[in-house]
């Protein structure tokens, strides 16, 4: 069973959260030259969690083409 992934940790800069491994920033198990994976947090606030993935999205997934008559 996969880990709950944690919604705010309280200091995100010291994991990479690019698998299931929460490996420590200077010790990454992925090797293969890998950096570090930010938290969405880091990379959108802390409200990330609310970001509305679907902008710009049709219903079937596809993005939508931009006319200029909306």
């Amino acid at each position: 069973m996969a880990r709950k992934f944690p919604q705010n940790p309280s200091h995100p800069e010291r994991i990479c959260w690019g698998c299931d491994l929460y490996c420590p920033a200077k010790a990454l198990a992925c090797g293969n030259g890998a950096e570090r994976t930010m938290h969405p947090a880091e990379l959108f606030g802390e409200d990330w969690k609310s970001f509305d993935r679907t902008l710009g999205l049709a219903d079937d997934g596809r993005h939508r083409a931009t006319s200029g008559e909306d």
